[in-house]
């Protein structure tokens, strides 16, 4: 069985064309996308026991929010952990081991609401969760890399766009089944997790056996840029990176600007029903799938561009947007003005999600394309810190100011100013960011 799922195993034959692997890496990122629409779970699951409404023995949100907390320090803990090890076994194993974790959570997670125990949600959808988001994104980018070289954005940007896109499906569809298995003494959560872990699970699964390895010395035709036009070996090691100066830069990079969108995500649909009060969970529901529609065209779109400006500018572009959209979104919920205001969020999820296609190709051009996913996973790290830091600071700091007779839809302002902040920084880090591995570019022929 081992030997079926490494990446011996699954070299393409003759033929083979190289877009099959994109619906691969789109049913992996699809199915963990699901994580950017979990906040459709937090109301509900704060009425487990009082259904109607909540009792005093039924979990708080600063309680639920280290739920998703949870799953992105395991997101950024597993990358870092299983980049080489995914480098050795190839996409099909690490795709199976990334479903059967990823499914896994949802099941232990559908046990722990059922039980009322949140550290089986803890284990289940934090950890082991966690541990399937980590492992299935880092898992189709090498592979596209190798087979897109003249056009790493683009792969990339298709790569992880599944994973901005899985709000689209997950959003709604996560509506529907809580309120189809939602009855008098339950609010649907349970039936709801079970469903879709098995959903997720058979997605994953397919993913992870359409992927293929191209041949050795396999080449596109045409032209290739920057770094990509050495051969796909050489490059520095995971070891030799850490050692440098620009891998922190990136981790920087990567920390600034996914701490900021994730202090929006893990709270967005709470977040649009307390600024505009009125607002019902099935609208919310739908504003959080406009998230993820952006958070999935920006992942696709920023990669384009960057094929054309390069990674370092468009980097630059996003952290100088962001902060202004940022600075101005509380004035915007203060006027009700709703069009704007998601229509601000739309753009900022756009960008956020960039960060993630950006930084693979980002990653060769710096270090050369050899071990772009051992190194990727290890950037990939910034994600444990950015978990806790983003969404800890939207719900602290919104109970905080509450307690201080603030009112629910004035309380995301300060946190909001603060993402703004590390924008700025992110700007400054991303300047500093210059090339450690040069390929040496081919000679011209002397003439007589």
């Amino acid at each position: 069985m081992a030997a079926f799922l490494h990446k011996d195993s699954i070299v393409a034959g003759p033929g083979f064309s190289r877009w099959w692997n994109i619906p691969a890496a789109l049913g992996i990122n699809l199915s963990i996308g699901q994580a950017y629409a979990f906040s459709v779970f937090n109301l509900p699951l704060t009425r487990v026991l009082g259904v109607s409404s909540s009792t005093p023995d039924d979990w708080k949100l600063t309680t639920l929010g280290w739920i998703f907390t949870l799953a992105y320090v395991f997101l950024g803990l597993s990358a870092g952990v299983a980049g080489r090890w995914q480098d050795r076994v190839g996409p099909r194993m690490s795709g199976v081991l990334a479903a059967a974790c990823f499914g896994g959570g949802f099941f232990l997670s559908a046990l722990g609401v059922w039980t009322h125990r949140i550290g089986l949600l803890y284990l289940g959808y934090g950890v082991m969760g966690g541990c399937g988001l980590g492992i299935g994104f880092n898992t189709p980018t090498p592979v596209l890399l190798r087979w897109f070289p003249d056009r790493p954005g683009l792969a990339t940007g298709f790569a992880v766009m599944g994973f901005g896109g899985g709000a689209i499906i997950a959003g709604p569809l996560s509506q529907a089944l809580m309120a189809r298995f939602a009855s008098e003494t339950s609010v649907g959560v349970t039936e709801t997790f079970v469903v879709l872990g098995s959903l997720y699970l058979a997605m994953m699964l397919t993913g992870a056996f359409l992927f293929r390895l191209p041949p050795p010395g396999w080449r596109p035709p045409g032209p290739t840029p920057g770094a990509f036009r050495a051969p796909p070996s050489e490059g520095l090691t995971v070891d030799a990176a850490i050692r440098t100066r620009e891998f922190y830069l990136l981790w920087a990079v990567l920390l600034l600007n996914v701490t900021a969108g994730l202090g929006v995500l893990g709270q967005a649909a709470p977040m649009i029903q307390e600024v505009f009060t009125g607002f019902s969970s099935s609208a919310a529901a739908v504003f959080v799938a406009i998230l993820g529609f952006f958070n999935m065209t920006g992942r696709l779109l920023w990669a384009w561009l960057s094929d054309i400006v390069g990674r370092r500018h468009t980097f630059a572009v996003l952290f100088v947007v962001g902060p202004l959209l940022y600075a101005v979104v509380p004035f915007v919920g203060a006027a009700g003005n709703l069009v704007v205001f998601v229509a601000c969020f739309a753009v900022i999820l756009s960008m956020y999600g960039a960060g993630f296609a950006l930084m693979p190709p980002y990653i060769a051009e710096v270090f050369g394309p050899a071990h772009v996913g051992a190194i990727n996973g290890r950037v990939l790290t910034a994600l444990s810190l950015a978990g806790v830091c983003g969404p800890v600071a939207v719900n602290y700091l919104r109970e905080a100011r509450i307690t201080r007779g603030v009112s629910a839809g004035e309380a995301y302002d300060v946190t909001l100013f603060i993402m703004a902040a590390l924008l700025v920084a992110g700007f400054f880090c991303n300047l500093a960011v210059k090339p450690v591995f040069l390929p040496e570019m081919p000679r011209p022929e002397s003439t007589p």
